[in-house]
């Protein structure tokens, strides 16, 4: 896809966190640095049980003075609640901002010079003329832009600058091919860890920032080197397997499937075993189909 498209995010809700305490809050809670999104950058972070287990992941920016967290819409309710039992008496407002604002999202080769954002890093973030804002994807490896605009505009503001309507697929391909989690499709909630979804990588965890609910097992995980499994990108062979299904290397479980399009998928795979299948030139399979590491490997 080379032509420059916007693609309405609907699976995505806000919510939007206010009040005196509000940044002192979010960043005694959540696994990444805030302090950005005071600079007018965005930042990629999660909510973690105190075991360090992943429950929910998001986006956060800096909207006049509040925040607005860009995070999965059927669990929304869910992440508003986890946030207001650490409330206490901390003047924090936490609400449904979705009837206000849509997320988008921009793809396509140009992208970013369409909203003078070709210079600028992972995150960085500019206003939308008529309200919004668009920013880099603060995840590296993921192409395009990310938007909140006002519900109430509609697609004018993509519409005036020459951006056509792309779809879900669209941007499911650049996601797989970035090898980025898709949020509580691909992380089991109350087991999964940053570590094996790579979210060092993906500037969605800071080391330094301090404590956070969860940061003693994430730091361990890292400084101890105890990461297992690692999720991988996939190209397939046969028909895709849904998520959930284990992959297999001569007999043994390496892994499972998560999620997946067309001939491309995530995988979540242990890290020995499938080392010594590649190593031992043994295939790696998933149901009926056939696992490659890269698109030229032979079928």
């Amino acid at each position: 896809m080379t032509d420059i498209c916007y693609i309405e995010m609907e699976d995505r809700g806000v919510l939007g966190v206010a009040g005196g305490d509000a940044a002192e809050f979010l960043q005694g809670l959540v696994s990444n640095d805030i302090v950005p999104t005071g600079e007018g950058r965005a930042v990629y972070a999660a909510l973690l049980t105190p075991q360090g287990k992943y429950l929910h992941d998001f986006m956060i920016v800096s909207e006049a003075g509040d925040f607005l967290l860009d995070c999965e819409s059927a669990r929304l309710m869910d992440l508003g609640q986890r946030f207001g039992a650490y409330r206490l008496r901390a003047d924090v407002e936490l609400l449904d901002a979705t009837e206000d604002w849509r997320v988008m999202a921009v793809l396509g080769e140009g992208a970013a010079a369409q909203f003078g954002l070709s210079e600028a890093g992972p995150g960085a973030l500019a206003p939308l003329e008529g309200g919004g804002l668009i920013y880099r994807d603060p995840r590296p490896q993921m192409p395009g832009l990310r938007a909140l605009l006002p519900r109430d505009a509609g697609f004018a503001q993509m519409e005036a600058a020459g951006i056509s309507a792309g779809n879900a697929a669209d941007y499911e391909r650049a996601r797989i091919a970035a090898g980025v989690p898709d949020g509580s499709r691909d992380m089991t909630i109350g087991k999964a860890t940053l570590m094996e979804f790579g979210f060092e990588a993906l500037n969605g965890v800071d080391f330094d920032k301090g404590c956070y609910v969860g940061q003693e097992l994430t730091a361990r995980t890292k400084y101890r080197g105890l990461v297992r499994r690692r999720l991988q990108r996939v190209f397939v062979d046969g028909a895709l397997p849904p998520p959930g299904t284990p992959v297999m290397a001569d007999g043994k479980e390496a892994g499972e499937i998560c999620s997946g399009l067309e001939d491309q998928a995530l995988a979540l795979l242990r890290l020995d075993r499938s080392a010594e299948a590649e190593a031992a030139g043994i295939p790696l399979t998933a149901g009926e189909a056939t696992l490659r590491f890269s698109e030229n490997d032979p079928a």
